[in-house]
């Protein structure tokens, strides 16, 4: 584990040639992930009727008990490998795969988000060059090249990444704006060296502060379903799950219009967190 000063981290929009260190860290973020999703969807009650018909089925067509009972699983482990969102896409958008290019940030002054450990420490974070990886220029070109419309970049949403003397340690993905007055957070990740040192708290924290600024009411988090790690991490901030029945809840129409992302059978695949700010 290092030692993070959250005072020298730098909270600004993702540009384009950060993609491919953001690409990393999700994936290394989100390893297991998915895997931890498909034993959830295969373990329920309908889905393991359904495999159990279709072992029987295959039962009098293959002679071996063990492959009437492994082809079925095989193929529907298959069949959600290519339809869930993958582990460089962000699951909890509404999107099954994130604009990473669309979201870039192509401004000539750089847009950050306040660090309230600064004006604590009296310390000013340092901003150096992010560092590159080898064999991303050419990648890096070649996105370059696509066309980025103003509509493009409204709906790809935003992608905030915290630097600490150019290295990117974390990031956090805000969808676009929908429905006024309401975010929607849907992936926050912290590189395995700068975890429980309080940086993925501040980039939410961070990030709610500069939503309330701009007129949002309500901010919603997605959480992938088997996460208990999140779901107290977001209870811990303030939010509360969706779907707990509270008297709020019944009385909000707006709260209703926000469901949690689904998959095969409709098994739901992420948890709703809310906070009003």
């Amino acid at each position: 584990m290092v030692r993070l000063e959250l005072d020298q981290v730098v909270m600004r929009r993702m540009k384009e040639e950060d993609i491919e260190m953001i690409k990393a860290l999700i994936k290394e973020g989100c390893e297991g992930t998915e895997n931890r999703l498909i034993l959830h969807i295969l373990t329920r009650p309908l889905c393991l009727f359904i495999l159990a018909v279709f072992s029987s089925i295959l039962r009098c067509l293959v002679h071996s008990f063990i492959l009437a009972l492994a082809i079925p699983v095989f193929l529907l482990i298959i069949f959600l490998k290519i339809t869930m969102p993958r582990s460089t896409g962000v699951l909890g958008s509404s999107r099954p795969y994130w604009d990473y290019v669309g979201s870039s940030y192509r401004g000539t002054q750089a847009e950050t988000l306040q660090n309230p450990y600064c004006r604590i420490s009296g310390k000013t974070p340092l901003t150096k060059k992010p560092r590159c990886r080898i064999g991303s220029k050419d990648k890096d070109k070649e996105m370059s090249t696509e066309k980025i419309t103003p509509e493009r970049e409204q709906a790809a949403g935003q992608v905030w990444v915290a630097d600490c003397e150019g290295e990117i340690v974390g990031c956090i993905f805000r969808e676009s704006e929908t429905r006024a007055g309401i975010r929607r957070i849907c992936r926050v990740v912290t590189g395995c060296w700068y975890r429980r040192e309080g940086l993925a708290r501040l980039l939410v924290q961070s990030v709610e502060q500069r939503e309330r600024e701009t007129g949002a009411h309500r901010v919603y988090a997605h959480v992938p379903y088997p996460s208990k790690v999140g779901e107290v991490f977001f209870k811990k901030l303030g939010y509360q799950q969706l779907g707990e029945g509270t008297d709020e809840e019944e009385d909000d129409e707006e709260i209703k219009l926000e469901t949690p992302e689904r998959g095969f059978l409709g098994h739901p695949l992420t948890k709703v967190f809310y906070k009003d700010l």
